[in-house]
């Protein structure tokens, strides 16, 4: 795993954001994290001149303003974004939605649980994921967490 990970999380749901903050400080990873709201905020913050740019962008789907496809979309479309890992974390689970996002280049989707146990290991699990194959884009049959 790498030593430290700077990552980035979008999502709109206050509860979740906290939920997901608390999951991580509870890991034993050298972690620091910054959070958006809403997707304009996602892009405008990545395409933003000296911004250091995260090792890992935890993503939810439905935002306001822009959602999670269309930001997915337009980071893997950028040459400064597309080798950033893009996890998708979401309360849906469509199986036509999770494949879309599997062709257009996220990494992993996690589908947020409801127990707290179970979003700790969905983050550590990711997270190992994502060191252990150096971002590489995981087989179909391993995008679910």
């Amino acid at each position: 795993m790498l030593k430290s990970y700077n990552l980035l999380l979008a999502d709109d749901d206050l509860d979740d954001c906290n939920f997901f903050k608390e999951a991580l400080e509870e890991l034993n990873l050298t972690t620091s994290i910054r959070i958006v709201n809403d997707g304009v905020e996602l892009m405008q913050l990545l395409l933003q001149n000296g911004f250091l740019l995260p090792d890992v962008i935890f993503l939810d789907i439905n935002m306001p303003q822009k959602n999670g496809f269309e930001c997915l979309l337009e980071i893997k479309r950028n040459d400064k974004l597309k080798q950033i890992p893009v996890i998708i974390i979401s309360t849906s689970f469509d199986k036509k939605a999770v494949d879309q996002f599997y062709e257009n280049g996220a990494h992993y989707y996690i589908r947020k649980p409801t127990e707290f146990s179970q979003l700790k290991l969905a983050i550590q699990k990711s997270l190992l994921y994502i060191s252990e194959s150096n971002t590489a884009h995981p087989e179909l049959i391993n995008f679910v967490i």
